[in-house]
């Protein structure tokens, strides 16, 4: 068998450590308790509080599945409370949702526990403010570069 190069060995080490990441910040951030959003919820609405209201059509792509899939995840926020349709005489048939007052509320209550999470995560870590905004400035760019790639999200 062929030995690896340098940069087949970094990208193996890279990719294990952006799983350990994945799967580190979703687990040491501590469990959801007071949290109110599914992880679904959470990210859907992180994105529709970002812009103009949007499509399913357009959730799907920019979240990179299928529009049943997202149209479930919808009807769900729908019956919750969480999200509304709005008229979009521009798009056609097609249905665009916006977070209400609630959906904002609750996002805004499980960010704040999310927060702490992270900041228990940093304080484990032992870095510094400086260190921490290295580290936010990196993350920063890998994901303008993916969305180069893929497309802004």
């Amino acid at each position: 068998m062929k030995e690896p190069s340098k940069q087949e060995r970094r990208l193996g080490d890279l990719e294990r450590e952006l799983t350990l990441l994945s799967r580190h910040f979703i687990a040491s951030r501590g469990p959801r308790i007071g949290q109110s959003l599914d992880r679904s919820a959470y990210v859907l609405l992180t994105r529709l509080e970002t812009g103009e209201p949007l499509t399913l059509k357009e959730l799907a792509h920019t979240f990179q599945a299928d529009v049943s899939t997202i149209n479930r995840q919808m009807s769900a926020m729908l019956r919750h409370g969480l999200v509304e349709h709005i008229p979009a005489p521009t798009r056609g048939a097609a249905r665009t949702f916006r977070p209400t007052p609630l959906g904002l509320e609750r996002l805004e209550a499980d960010r704040a526990i999310s927060r702490a999470g992270t900041a228990r995560l940093i304080e484990a870590a032992g870095w510094s403010e400086a260190r921490t905004q290295q580290f936010l400035t990196l993350m920063v760019e890998f994901n303008h570069g993916i969305e180069q790639l893929e497309g802004p999200a």
